[in-house]
Parts: C-alpha cells; sequence; structure tokens
C-alpha cells in the first residue's frame, strides 16, 4: 500500500477482525494462566517469596494479570476502531477531524487520532 492510499473499508474490517480474534484468543490464554497461578497459590503453602530457584508465584501471577489488562484493553482499541468503521468515521482524528494518514492507519489501526493531536 502506498502512503497516500487510504485502505479500504473491507480490507479495515478484515485487518480488524483479525486482530480481535487473535486478541480474545490471547485473552483466553491469560485468563486461564492466570486461574492457574491462583489455584496454584491457594493449594501450596509453600514460602514461594524465598524461593532461590526463580520468581515467586505472586511475581509470576502479577505479570500474567499486567498482560491480560494489556490484551483487555488492546480489545476495547479494536472493537472501538470497528465501531468507527461501522459509523463512516473510522480514519478521522477524534480530536482536530482531519483525516489520519493512511501510513499511521497502517501502521496502528486503532488509531485515534493523527500523528499531530497524538
Amino acid at each position: 500500500m502506498s502512503d497516500d492510499a487510504a485502505p479500504t473499508p473491507a480490507a479495515v474490517a478484515a485487518r480488524l477482525d483479525v486482530e480481535r480474534r487473535r486478541t480474545t484468543r490471547r485473552l483466553a490464554q491469560l485468563r486461564g494462566d492466570l486461574a492457574g497461578f491462583v489455584a496454584a497459590s491457594r493449594d501450596t503453602n509453600a514460602d514461594d517469596e524465598h524461593d532461590p530457584e526463580g520468581a515467586t508465584i505472586a511475581f509470576e501471577r502479577s505479570q500474567v494479570d499486567a498482560l491480560r489488562r494489556q490484551a483487555e484493553r488492546t480489545l476495547e482499541e479494536v472493537e472501538a476502531a470497528q465501531a468507527r468503521l461501522q459509523e463512516g468515521t473510522y480514519g478521522t482524528c477524534e480530536v482536530c477531524g482531519r483525516p489520519v494518514a493512511p501510513a499511521r492507519l497502517e501502521a496502528r489501526p486503532t488509531a485515534r487520532t493523527c500523528v499531530s493531536c497524538a
């Protein structure tokens, strides 16, 4: 795609759909991992805070939880971009109302603002 050619609505919809499915799968995996860490910490009385063998269960749970929250935000951004596409406002800066550069949308399909307003 050239820098001045806007992606077609069908191409944007397809790309957002792929991202939504990928993020949904990732989110399900992270939620499962988090549930596993919670269960592991509940089912043991081990003192993992002083375990010289590596990371603690609490640390790993915290990291997975942060990744889960990030995936949830990504999913929200994708769904918001899909709504803008349906409304006909996709590719329009939410701050200044000017078009968002096609190169920016190519790099970040969920972008809500142009580079100047970002």
